[in-house]
């Protein structure tokens, strides 16, 4: 639905005025603006700054038509009027492409009755009308999944709703009226789950200021698990335009596909018919996404979006919409080989590296570099070593782990060499962790090893296995 709202949070919002014929100084300061917007909701790097103030603009521009293709306005990788007007619009503040830091899991509640709490008030409304925002909001989602919802008036809720203003607590200010209106966390215990909104807004039941239902059902998506979706008839569309007719409101199909890929449609009532139907006998060696036996050949994260690999296939999954996808390899890597060993990305080369026997290939997007396949033992692995089982690169540390049997090898990206005194014990650094590793990634801070159908959730700083969950649980499952 076109014309609705959009908002969450982890990061401040952009852009006040935009004077196109202003003096030199209120350029560079419009321009401060445009940047922060593009590192703030398109992860452009903090150090390209310099580039922003000459012709060669590269990495700007590059994100600019980011913005431009995610927000379904013309690419012209330029501060054309319809960009500009859509950086100034109020927002989400959670950005549309990157990681998300607070994510510590798959992103959905492994339980069907929730709770919520109205912490505190603001004051632009009667309490009786932000009592019915909020649950007109929660109904939303209610009809659609088979959520059930129920209010506390003390204690600690699975969704805590609070209004504040600036710092108020959870290192992501708020900034001020008509920027970022909202923001809130994903599924999980403590802060996660629950909703912020900016009280420095004008808070309406109407669309006279900012109104708080359309506001409230987007962030509480944001709660329930959904990310920012790029059709701009869903509610989870970023940018916020009210509707002139509240009376229409409903959720977009968009909207529906994936609150139901996290929790599956409405549970049936008893006295509803049951329409037998027959199942579809999947295409043979075509692995299945929710088999509670699958396992899995290499799992790696490229730009943002997770690729996990079995056989002959990958699936790709993104962040910023619920959808998965499953592709051939071949579709996008004609030369690369199929049921490959290992797999792992090094961000800061904006490169995927992949493993099968003793040999490896580096793609950049959909393009196998120039150059490989090249040996494992050029990266410094002994002769004996014959393949590898999974890997990964740990983007702060700037170190890459090899996985081989019980051992595990690490290799120092910057000086481009295996590091002295390895291999050593897996147990010995990673207590918990299977002796043999399928695959494994690293993303939100934790370490995820994948074991047949089994995965551990790894917290590298307490040093300790954090969660257990079934392997196929990121493909919504």
């Amino acid at each position: 639905m076109r014309n609705l709202l959009t908002l969450l949070s982890l990061c401040v919002a952009v852009c006040s005025a935009y004077p196109l014929d202003g003096a030199a100084r209120d350029k560079d300061d419009s321009m401060d603006l445009v940047q922060q917007y593009l590192e703030n909701y398109y992860n452009l790097a903090k150090d390209v700054k310099q580039f922003f103030r000459r012709k060669d603009s590269g990495p700007v521009v590059e994100k600019i038509r980011e913005m431009q293709k995610f927000l379904g306005l013309e690419m012209t990788g330029k501060l054309d009027s319809d960009t500009l007007e859509m950086m100034h619009k109020p927002r989400c503040g959670v950005p549309d492409v990157g990681d998300f830091s607070t994510f510590l899991g798959s992103p959905k509640w492994r339980k069907t009755h929730l709770t919520y709490r109205i912490v505190n008030y603001t004051l632009d409304l009667p309490r009786d009308a932000v009592d019915s925002a909020i649950e007109k909001a929660l109904t939303v989602w209610e009809k659609v999944t088979p959520l059930s919802f129920s209010r506390i008036y003390e204690g600690e809720a699975d969704i805590m709703i609070i209004f504040a203003v600036r710092e108020h607590g959870d290192f992501f200010a708020f900034d001020g009226p008509g920027k970022a209106l909202a923001h809130a966390y994903p599924p999980g215990p403590g802060i996660d789950g629950d909703a912020h909104f900016d009280d420095d807004e004008q808070w309406t039941k109407d669309t006279s200021g900012v109104n708080l239902f359309l506001v409230a059902a987007h962030e509480l998506g944001h709660s329930l698990g959904l990310q920012h979706s790029t059709d701009p008839e869903a509610l989870m569309y970023p940018v916020y335009n009210p509707l002139t007719d509240l009376t229409r409101f409903h959720l977009s199909q968009d909207d529906v596909n994936g609150i139901q890929s996290l929790y599956g449609p409405p549970q049936a009532s008893p006295d509803d018919p049951v329409v037998p139907t027959e199942p579809v006998p999947p295409e043979p060696g075509t692995p299945a996404a929710c088999d509670p036996a699958l396992s899995f050949d290499a799992i790696s994260t490229l730009r943002g979006e997770i690729l996990f690999f079995k056989g002959r296939h990958f699936w790709r999954k993104s962040f910023r919409t619920p959808e998965l996808e499953f592709h051939l390899i071949s579709s996008f890597w004609p030369s690369l080989p199929s049921g490959i060993d290992a797999a792992y990305e090094v961000v800061s080369k904006d490169s995927v590296f992949i493993f099968k026997g003793n040999q490896f290939w580096a793609i950049r997007g959909n393009e196998v570099q120039a150059g490989y396949p090249r040996g494992i033992h050029t990266l410094g692995f002994p002769s004996t070593i014959r393949k590898i089982d999974a890997a990964f690169s740990d983007k702060e540390k700037k170190k890459t782990y090899f996985f081989v049997e019980d051992k595990y090898w690490r290799f120092d990206e910057k000086r481009r060499s295996m590091e002295p005194d390895f291999p050593k014990q897996i147990e010995e650094d990673f207590p918990g962790v299977y002796p043999e590793v399928d695959a494994v990634f690293e993303s939100f801070g934790f370490y995820y090893f994948f074991n047949g159908s089994s995965q551990l959730e790894f917290d590298p700083n307490a040093k300790k296995v954090t969660h257990v969950f079934k392997s196929n649980s990121w493909l919504n499952c």
